[in-house]
């Protein structure tokens, strides 16, 4: 029987570390969304956790081209709502915010 030569499966170095004060936080994940589409999706769940009284929230836009991010970030700056919002010091494909409350 002939030697077959078995590739090896590559294993995926990317990891996430769970920050365990972040972890309760609630998520939306906008991946797959335009620039466009994007905005009436975060709106909507800053308005839903500002009815639950969530003060702190994630969008999770990935790191990609960075077309996302820069798009969230732009509506957030002038959002009244938003007291501040700044990059996962974890995982810079996520955004945290503080909502005025």
């Amino acid at each position: 029987m002939p030697h077959q030569h078995l590739k090896k499966s590559k294993k995926s170095t990317n990891r996430t570390i769970n920050d365990p004060f972040t972890a309760r936080y609630p998520r939306i994940d906008i991946h797959g969304e335009t620039t466009k589409t994007c905005i009436a999706v975060i709106e909507s769940f800053i308005k839903d956790n500002i009815r639950l009284k969530e003060k702190n929230i994630i969008i999770i836009h990935g790191k990609g081209s960075g077309a996302l991010k820069k798009a969230t970030h732009n509506y957030l700056k002038s959002h009244k709502m938003v007291q501040k919002y700044y990059i996962n010091g974890l995982n810079d494909g996520e955004t945290i915010i503080e909502l005025n409350l």
